[in-house]
């Protein structure tokens, strides 16, 4: 941000560029205005420069982690590969088990996308009960973490002492871990939330290491019930007086944002976000959209992600089928990544993003000339989509067959759309014409094979 403000253009901001199809003049007036971010820390060099910002693809976060009863260092890491296999464009390391130190370390060696953290889960592991944090041990993580390589990092500043009662009357209170951990600080010893009051040492820390901000949303509503309450929407007038801080120090912030939000409810989220954080990047979770569906929560949640992504969100956080179940296994992931893909990129498209329709018009015109090798090339899961196909026609012919087996070779819409169209290039008529002169060529045959029965 630093040297977007003075007028420079980076080589990440160049790189950037390029993968977005606009100009690095572009980006760097986003990222000056803090309408956009490049997460890059200075110790992550296997990074491959991306950026979050409404003007730009809405992209998406899957996250990974350890717990104190599943998984390794090696799972981990396969996880980010995959992750990163199916479309990741960051991946957030939510580990709270064991070895968390040094999973970081071979998820952050091994990423070319920029890994996310949530640093107070780290700092837990470090004392018996949250009542035990002090801000000393907090900061130190954060800079240790910082030094890692950390490229972004979750902060719940805005889970203030005096909201905490505003989440009493909620059908399910606080659902953040994070936010949750605070509030138990904040109540046990009756003070302000530290990350509020050492919030401007937080930023050197990370002006120091060019880590950027992830503005935690601790009292994001857990329920449909809870949605846009007072609790979630004072947090996020803290959230924008954070942003303001932060930008004195030329740091870059996201905005986090809820959560479970019914589909009429969603604009307002993110016209209230651009307005109170003044346009800083909306960095969701989902939402989902209805809270009857464990075990489709990465459905749910994509109908909602879609639509908030329309209205201007940057980044979608995935959800997958796991979700309020247990711990992502590595098709959990691949099932969240390939629902979150989908609803970005409904919202490119929607948005009218330079280039987006181009992947659609491609696979369309494959499509309906009957290139299936290409059409299942060009999907998001090309894999899946050739494995539907050959369930029923695996033989190597019906790659060239003009029909699929949902319609057969009589009644496939396309290929009789395509009869048409070359009836009519034989007979020198326009389409409509030769409909209707198919359509006279139909009766007459027809009265002649009724006459011949008389």
């Amino acid at each position: 941000m630093h040297h977007a403000r003075q007028g420079v253009i980076t080589k990440e901001m160049q790189r950037v560029a390029q993968r977005e199809n606009v100009s690095p003049e572009f980006v760097r007036a986003e990222v000056a205005a803090g309408r956009a971010v490049i997460p890059a820390n200075i110790n992550h060099p296997e990074l491959e420069p991306m950026i979050i910002g409404k003007a730009f693809r809405v992209k998406v976060n899957a996250n990974i982690g350890n717990s104190a009863t599943t998984s390794s260092v090696e799972e981990e890491v396969e996880k980010l590969r995959w992750a990163e296999r199916w479309g990741a464009d960051t991946v957030m390391d939510l580990s709270t088990g064991k070895n968390i130190v040094e999973t970081r370390e071979a998820i952050l060696r091994n990423a070319t996308v920029p890994i996310g953290t949530v640093p107070i889960y780290e700092a837990l592991t470090y004392v018996k009960r949250p009542e035990d944090l002090t801000p000393e041990l907090v900061l130190e993580v954060i800079e240790k973490q910082a030094q890692q390589g950390v490229d972004y990092m979750t902060i719940h500043a805005g889970v203030l002492l005096r909201y905490i009662p505003l989440t009493a009357d909620r059908v399910t209170g606080i659902v953040s871990r994070g936010g949750s951990i605070l509030a138990k600080w904040c109540l046990y010893h009756h003070k302000e939330n530290f990350l509020y009051t050492h919030f401007e040492e937080l930023c050197e820390i990370f002006q120091k290491y060019d880590v950027t901000f992830s503005l935690g949303d601790g009292l994001r509503p857990g329920s449909i019930a809870d949605a846009n309450d007072k609790a979630q929407f004072a947090e996020l007038e803290t959230l924008g007086e954070l942003t303001e801080i932060a930008w004195k120090y030329d740091v870059q912030v996201m905005i986090e944002g809820p959560g479970h939000i019914p589909m009429h409810l969603i604009k307002e989220n993110v016209d209230k976000e651009q307005e109170i954080c003044h346009e800083a990047p909306f960095y969701t979770l989902g939402p989902l959209v209805t809270d009857v569906a464990p075990g489709y929560d990465h459905i749910t949640s994509a109908i909602g992600a879609a639509m908030i992504g329309m209205y201007g969100t940057a980044m979608l956080c995935y959800v997958t089928p796991k979700e309020h179940l247990g711990l992502p296994n590595k098709e959990d992931v691949k099932q969240g990544l390939i629902a979150y893909k989908i609803a970005a990129h409904a919202a490119d498209l929607a948005k009218g993003h330079p280039g987006a329709r181009d992947w659609d018009d491609a696979i369309s015109k494959a499509r309906f000339e009957f290139r299936w090798e290409d059409q299942f090339n060009l999907a998001l899961d090309p894999e899946t989509a050739r494995a539907y196909h050959d369930e029923t026609l695996s033989h190597d012919s019906f790659k060239e067959a003009k029909f699929c087996s949902m319609c057969g070779p009589q009644f496939c819409s396309m290929k009789i759309t395509q009869d048409v169209r070359e009836f009519a290039a034989r007979q020198g008529l326009s389409e409509e014409e030769a409909i209707e002169a198919g359509l006279h060529q139909k009766a007459e045959e027809y009265r002649s094979l009724q006459e011949q029965s008389e």
